[in-house]
C-alpha cells in the first residue's frame, strides 16, 4: 500500500488538518451521514453475527468476543502501530489503555442500565479472567519498568513485551475457540433459540454482512471524531475538554454502537462477549502490535490515575460476575457509569491529560 494512503488512514494529524479547513454546515452534514453508516453498519452486524451463531452452533457471546472484538479493535490496533511507526509511539498505551475504560465503564454500563444482560458463566469465568488478567499483567510490567528504570531515564515498554503479547494474543483466540465448543458439547452454553433476525441468511451472505458492517462502522467512527472535535473547537470547547471526553470517547465508538444494536435487536450477551473480547485485545493486540513496532513511554500519569481506574473498573466487571448467578444488575451499570464519569471529571478538572 502506498504510504501516502497509510498516512491518509492512520496519521491523527493529517485527517485533523483536512476537516480544520471544511465549512461548519459541511462538518455537520458529514457527521450526519457518520451517525448513520455507524447505525446501518452495526445493524448489520448483529444481524450477520446472529446468523453465523445459528449456524455453526457458537455462541453469540463467543462470536462477540472474537469476531466482533477484533473487527471493532482492529482501528485502534492500526492507529497506534501507525502512530508509532510515525514516531508518536505515546498514543498507543494511551488508546489501549482509555479503550478499555471506556469499554467497560462506559459501554457495559450503559448495556446493563438499560437492558438485562446474562451471565454466561461458564464463559466468563474463564474470559473474564483474561480480561482483567491481561491488563493486570499490563500493570505489573510496567511497574517493574518503573522499579528498574534508572531515575532521569524514560520509562519504556520495549519491544519484547509487545511480542510477548502478541503470542499470547494467539493462544487466547485458541483457547477461546476451544472453550466456547467444550461448553456447547457439554450443553453449558445456553442461549435461546428463538432469535429470528438473520436466520434465512446464508453463511456467506451473514458474513458479508459482518464484515460490510464492521467497515461501515470504523469508516464512520474514523471520519466522526475529529469532524465532531473540529467542531466543538469552533464552539469554544477546550482542548483539554475534548481530548478527556470526545476523543477518548471516540475510539470506543465502534464498540458503543455494537452495543446499541445489540440490544435493540435483542442479543445483549454479544455486547458482553464484545467488551470482554476488546479489554483483552487492546491489551494484547492494540499495545502488544505498537510495543512490537517500536517500545513505548509510559507516562508518569498513567501510575498514579490510568492504571487504577483501569483497575478499579475492570475487577468491579469481575467481582459482578462472581456475584450475579443469572444476569447484570441495574445498580452495577450505573456503578461502572459513575467511576466512568469521575476518572473523565478528574482527568479535566485535575488536568491530568486524557490517556489517548
Amino acid at each position: 500500500m502506498d504510504n501516502s494512503v497509510l498516512r491518509w488512514i492512520g496519521d491523527e494529524t493529517l485527517l485533523q488538518q483536512f476537516v480544520a479547513e471544511l465549512s461548519t454546515f459541511t462538518l455537520l452534514i458529514i457527521i450526519a451521514v457518520c451517525i448513520a453508516l455507524l447505525s446501518k453498519g452495526a445493524d448489520w452486524m448483529i444481524d450477520g453475527v446472529v446468523a453465523i451463531a445459528e449456524r455453526t452452533g457458537l455462541p453469540k457471546i463467543v462470536i462477540g468476543a472474537t469476531v466482533v472484538s477484533l473487527g471493532t479493535t482492529l482501528p485502534e490496533a492500526f492507529v497506534s502501530v501507525m502512530a508509532a511507526y510515525m514516531g508518536n509511539p505515546g498514543l498507543a498505551l494511551g488508546n489501549g489503555v482509555g479503550s478499555i475504560i471506556a469499554d467497560t465503564g462506559l459501554i457495559f454500563g450503559l448495556t446493563a442500565v438499560l437492558a438485562a444482560v446474562p451471565v454466561n458463566r461458564f464463559i466468563l469465568n474463564r474470559t473474564g479472567w483474561v480480561q482483567v488478567g491481561s491488563a493486570t499483567l499490563l500493570v505489573v510490567i510496567s511497574l517493574g519498568v518503573l522499579v528498574m528504570t534508572p531515575e532521569g531515564e524514560e520509562r519504556l515498554l520495549q519491544r519484547w513485551v509487545g511480542f510477548f503479547f502478541l503470542g499470547l494474543l494467539a493462544a487466547y483466540m485458541y483457547i477461546t475457540y476451544v472453550w466456547a465448543k467444550q461448553g456447547a458439547a457439554a450443553g453449558e452454553v445456553v442461549e435461546d433459540d428463538d432469535d429470528e433476525d438473520g436466520s434465512d441468511l446464508s453463511n456467506a451472505k451473514a458474513w458479508v454482512m459482518v464484515i460490510g458492517g464492521l467497515s461501515l462502522v470504523i469508516l464512520g467512527a474514523r471520519i466522526l471524531v475529529p469532524s465532531a472535535a473540529e467542531i466543538a473547537l469552533r464552539f469554544g470547547v477546550p482542548e483539554d475538554v475534548i481530548a478527556a471526553t470526545l476523543v477518548a470517547f471516540g475510539t470506543s465508538l465502534p464498540e458503543l454502537m455494537t452495543a446499541i444494536a445489540a440490544v435493540r435487536k435483542g442479543h445483549p450477551e454479544i455486547t458482553v462477549g464484545n467488551i470482554v473480547g476488546a479489554d483483552v485485545l487492546n491489551v494484547l493486540f492494540v499495545i502488544g502490535a505498537a510495543a512490537a513496532a517500536v517500545p513505548l513511554a509510559i507516562p508518569d500519569n498513567f501510575f498514579y490515575f490510568h492504571f487504577p481506574a483501569m483497575l478499579i473498573i475492570l475487577f468491579s466487571f469481575r467481582i459482578f460476575i462472581f456475584m450475579n448467578k443469572t444476569r447484570f444488575y441495574r445498580w452495577q451499570g450505573i456503578w461502572l457509569l459513575t467511576v466512568y464519569g469521575v476518572y473523565v471529571f478528574l482527568q479535566y478538572a485535575l488536568n491530568i491529560g486524557a490517556a489517548h
